[in-house]
């Protein structure tokens, strides 16, 4: 956008140039040299600066789902960020890489052709040091991967490509699969050397290590939805969606949630001696019958009642009754 000027500018150039302090050709000459732009054609820019932008918001989305699903997988304290995005040549983004190296090659229905997933052995060893149980940490040296490593690396790509589907879910559905594994950057050639590519890297933190995380996306791959790559189709969908298929989403999640229910099989009062000098044999008298229903608690609140018993040699209860939340689900207190 062209700069505005405020009215004392706009009056101290007229008075410049009526006075003839300032050139009125030289002015048209700098002009004209500052709209010549620089342009490479062995590199054209296939996306625009929003496009870019859209592509980053696509990538922010899929940082915070790795962070969360290596997070649990590894049980350590996992960060991921965009670091830059940029549109490279395959054959530059081949070069910058180490060798050897982790490269997941996968697909992304329902585009054609295949994208490079790259992790840094840096970050690779960490993540496998804290799978064996260490502390994440990495010591790597240059060699090839054993089998065990590259078994093991798959299982992590395969996480990885988990969030794909969430991130994308504003443009396009996708579902991302994981075709191979290569540790040599030369024998990965989805595409020509001088194919347009979209380098998407992120700055990935396992514990105290960090390296980084290489996302690379043919721009032939995506160009028949380069259209929708936009603000107003991003916010769009994102208000489209949310009172259909985040709800549903979320439902989903909840029922696949486990709990730990609790079966209060009654209660009974003894003094601090009589706690003391119980031995094994001894009986304790409940405050409730064998023959009556008992509460079942999830956490702190009692939600059905059932009937204990045995099914298939294993100790169960029937549920008998479903305590309504306006009634006894209330919270209990365990003081």
């Amino acid at each position: 956008m062209a700069d505005v000027l405020s009215q004392n500018e706009i009056d101290s150039l007229l008075s410049a140039l009526s006075s003839g302090d300032v050139d009125v050709e030289e002015m048209k000459k700098e002009s004209e040299n500052q709209l010549i732009k620089a342009y490479d054609f062995r590199r054209p820019d296939k996306l625009s600066k929003e496009q870019m932008r859209t592509l980053q918001m696509i990538h922010e989305n899929l940082a915070r789902s790795l962070t969360t699903i290596l997070s649990t997988q590894l049980r350590s304290m996992v960060d991921f960020n965009v670091a830059s995005i940029e549109q490279i040549t395959y054959e530059e983004f081949i070069r910058s890489l180490p060798e050897p190296t982790i490269i997941g090659i996968s697909d992304l229905e329902p585009f054609k052709g295949r994208f490079v997933f790259e992790i840094n052995p840096d970050v690779g060893f960490a993540i496998i040091d804290r799978l064996f149980g260490g502390f994440g940490k990495s010591i790597f040296k240059s060699r090839p991967f054993t089998d065990i490593e590259r078994v093991v690396f798959r299982k992590v790509i395969t996480w990885i490509l988990r969030g794909f589907p969430e991130a994308w879910e504003n443009i396009i559905r996708v579902k991302a699969t994981l075709q191979d594994i290569e540790s040599n950057p030369q024998f990965t050639q989805i595409v020509p050397s001088n194919d347009m590519t979209i380098l998407i890297t992120l700055m990935a933190r396992i514990g105290d290590n960090e390296g980084l995380v290489n996302i690379c996306i043919p721009y032939n791959m995506i160009e028949p939805i380069v259209p929708k790559l936009n603000a107003q189709q991003w916010f769009s969908n994102t208000r489209s969606e949310q009172t259909t298929q985040h709800i549903n989403t979320l439902k989903s999640r909840i029922k696949r949630t486990s709990l730990n229910i609790y079966a209060e099989m009654g209660g009974a009062n003894l003094s601090v001696k009589e706690l003391l000098y119980l031995q094994v044999g001894d009986v304790v008298q409940f405050n409730q019958k064998s023959n009556e229903p008992i509460d079942l608690r999830v956490g702190n609140y009692i939600k059905f009642r059932g009937i204990p018993g045995n099914s298939n040699k294993h100790l169960a209860i029937k549920v008998v009754e479903v305590i309504d939340s306006g009634e006894e689900g209330e919270d209990i207190d365990e003081g």
